[in-house]
């Protein structure tokens, strides 16, 4: 059997019959996916002794993992295998074309066998460098079985979404954990051990509490904080969700029904969330591995106290907290240049894998233009010419590709640095794929669902 062949025939979860599936069936598979991650979010590693990645929170949700459950290793090995594949066609050093549709089946089961790979490689890394150790007595292969149970789990789920339900399940997953972890850091009355604050004489987790009861004792410095991380998650709210709602409309006329057209729209994210995705998990893989390694006694990468990085190339790749630095008097000039590096890697980052996104994902100018002849559409006053239209797309694609790359990793480090109640890339991903996962529901459902509901979407 070829390598072709033997890609192209790898286990997959089966497509739907019907091209067009209703509402209810697709809201169905949806959530019961979402309960499924959060049910094995819950499921604890059996035989597992010290959880050295417990401590790095905030690298989970950018992940969709629950490090020391079933899913510890959440969606990294199927973004890092998408990286190493966006880059190997990006390069050129993988040649194919997934315009076509053998190519792009070829495509799909190296991604797939890549994903596999990193799964049962990560799965190794984390338990013989120490990051998720077994218990007395137990073998190490107990809990590598269980990590690649889990990966191939959520590999699957994320297959099941896509075909049988709304979206990705990689986009489902990042946004169930950062909408999780913002009601709890707004609202949860508890303290860090668990216990219920009010008159434990402990500081709840919620902020929206702290905020009242530190007015309420005078402790203007608590309010302050936990004022700016309120205010910083509703302005990244607010910015994502205006600059995912611009878009450019071309004008588009059916070339056989004279007077009668569309708009054929554009969004100025033209990407979306998927370039911030890849290079947020690409940060937390290096985070990760940097931790590890200084376990094992190698700190190539540097060196952590606690959850911050202090020393070495992930210090430099880590965004300070301005706005708090700035309230406790502990801002340092060094934090400037740490927060311009920051930034610059996240937008050069969105953009590499922005165009590299465009040209594997049929979202260039050729490829749309193929779409706009295939249903009959043309420009007015332009002849019917896939050629003449294609030079038209070029004009919008690429720039939107670039400007909205730009856009995307600019919010995401300005979130960031801001300190918002959850890390700010994870609250602009999900508000992005919220505002995405809406947009798409309504263009392809209003007529499907509940009067009620389809009421509320129309608002």
């Amino acid at each position: 059997m070829s390598l072709r062949n033997f890609l192209t025939s790898l286990p997959e979860v089966r497509r739907p019959d019907q091209k067009h599936r209703p509402f209810k069936s697709k809201l169905k598979w949806t959530l019961m996916m979402l309960l499924g991650y959060f049910l094995l979010g819950v499921i604890p590693l059996y035989g597992l002794g010290e959880n050295s990645l417990q401590q790095f929170e905030f690298l989970s949700i950018i992940l969709g993992a629950q490090f020391g459950s079933l899913i510890s290793l959440g969606i990294g090995p199927i973004v890092t295998a998408s990286i190493v594949l966006q880059l190997l066609v990006g390069s050129g050093l993988l040649k194919l074309d997934t315009t076509k549709h053998e190519d792009r089946i070829y495509f799909q089961g190296i991604q797939k066998v890549l994903a596999i790979f990193f799964i049962v490689f990560e799965a190794i890394i984390y338990v013989f460098m120490g990051g998720l150790s077994p218990a007395a007595g137990f073998s190490p292969w107990i809990l590598i079985f269980q990590l690649l149970l889990g990966g191939l789990l959520i590999l699957f789920m994320d297959e099941v979404t896509s075909k049988w339900g709304f979206g990705s399940g990689v986009s489902l997953f990042i946004a169930a954990g950062v909408a999780s972890q913002i009601v709890i850091s707004a609202f949860s009355p508890l303290t860090t051990s668990g216990q219920l604050a009010f008159g434990s004489g402990q500081a709840p987790v919620g902020r929206v509490f702290v905020l009242f009861i530190s007015l309420f004792q005078g402790n203007i410095l608590e309010a302050s904080l936990a004022f700016s991380a309120i205010l910083a998650t509703i302005v990244v709210f607010l910015l994502a969700v205006y600059a995912q709602a611009m878009k450019v409309e071309i004008p588009l006329s059916f070339g056989r029904v004279r007077g009668y057209g569309i708009r054929w729209p554009l969004n100025f994210i033209y990407t979306s969330n998927i370039p911030v995705i890849l290079v947020a998990a690409l940060l937390a893989n290096v985070q990760l591995w940097a931790s590890l390694l200084e376990r094992a006694g190698h700190p190539f990468l540097g060196t952590f106290s606690g959850q911050v990085p202090v020393t070495g190339v992930v210090a430099w790749l880590y965004s300070p907290n301005l706005i708090q630095d700035l309230l406790t008097g502990s801002f340092v000039g060094i934090s400037i240049a740490k927060s311009l590096i920051y930034v610059l890697f996240m937008v050069v980052g969105s953009v590499i894998f922005s165009i590299f996104w465009v040209q594997t994902a049929g979202m260039d100018a050729k490829s749309q233009a193929k779409q706009i002849m295939a249903s009959g559409l043309q420009v007015p006053g332009f002849r019917r010419d896939e050629r003449v239209l294609e030079h038209l797309l070029k004009r919008y694609i690429g720039p939107l590709t670039i400007m909205g790359a730009i856009t995307v990793g600019v919010l995401a480090a300005m979130a960031d640095l801001t300190g918002a109640l959850s890390r700010g890339t994870g609250i602009l991903l999900a508000v992005m794929i919220i505002y995405k996962l809406y947009e798409d529901i309504a263009q392809q459902h209003m007529m499907d669902m509940h009067p009620a509901l389809r009421q509320f979407m129309k608002k």
